[in-house]
């Protein structure tokens, strides 16, 4: 991670690596890329020949993930009437 060092260390990059978007999310490389290529995952940003994902997008891809249903505590107001 030493590209970052000339940040702050409270300021995130806002374009990271492959490896980076990965690790950002919680899951390995190899099942980025198949997030990537399924569309779960933004594509990422071009800067000349480097690729890059920008955390935002990696932000909003991750609220669209769905949840754990099964591990969810029951919501009072379901039976309701």
């Amino acid at each position: 991670m030493a590209r970052y060092d000339a940040l702050p260390p409270t300021l995130a990059p806002r374009g990271v690596s492959r490896e980076a978007a990965a690790a950002y999310v919680g899951v390995s490389p190899v099942k980025f890329d198949g997030m990537v290529k399924d569309g779960r995952m933004p594509l990422p940003r071009c800067i000349d020949a480097r690729r890059v994902w920008d955390r935002h997008a990696l932000d909003l891809a991750f609220d669209k993930l769905p949840t754990d249903q099964v591990d969810a505590a029951p919501n009072p107001w379901d039976g309701a009437t």
